[in-house]
């Protein structure tokens, strides 16, 4: 980049974050992650509050996802869960939102599963709201201020670890998540 300097941002690059975090959770391929890990390597003073920008955009682009499934199926979101190869799936899916909507919430918005798909699910499915963000919140915050919190702490050489294990750790974080909560479910039993 031409006049770049650790510890400075372009003037754009937040509401940047801000509307990619957006876009992705309700129709966009780009995740958010790799602008965020550019913004939170450049200034790791500033890491937290890159994660929050991102989680606030991605909840409310969550909500933009729920709308579309809620009131524009036919019209879009039916196109966009096409696109994104689950059409087969849609069945599968709803019978997850059926079963345990906040769970599915929590798991896509963590997790590499395209978070979109499931926020356009839960208007389709017609999940309660306010479970849906509120899952959503948990979800994409613990998400971004984990790639926040490692940047911070330990700073650019983290960033090789985070783009090659980020998807398994998430997915093994997810299992062992609903493992431990299923563990306790039978043990209080």
């Amino acid at each position: 980049m031409i006049g770049y300097s650790p510890g400075r941002t372009v003037p754009y690059a937040v509401p940047a974050l801000f509307l990619l975090a957006f876009s992705e959770s309700s129709f966009f391929p780009v995740p958010p992650d790799v602008l965020l890990i550019a913004l939170a390597i450049s200034i790791p003073s500033k890491a937290f509050y890159f994660a929050a920008v991102c989680s606030v955009g991605s909840v409310l682009g969550g909500m933009l996802g729920y709308l579309i499934g809620y009131e524009f199926m036919e019209v879009v979101g039916n196109r966009i869960v096409a696109f994104y190869g689950f059409m087969d799936k849609w069945q599968a899916v709803g019978e997850l939102y059926n079963n345990y909507a906040a769970w599915a919430v929590a798991i896509a918005g963590f997790t590499p599963i395209p978070y979109k798909v499931f926020t356009i699910a839960g208007g389709a499915f017609k999940i309660d709201f306010l479970v849906f963000v509120l899952a959503s919140f948990v979800s994409r915050s613990a998400r971004f201020f984990l790639v926040s919190t490692l940047i911070y702490y330990f700073g650019p050489p983290i960033k090789s670890f985070i783009d090659k294990y980020f998807n398994t750790l998430a997915i093994v974080f997810a299992v062992l998540l609903v493992g431990g909560f299923v563990l306790v479910k039978y043990v209080m039993n």
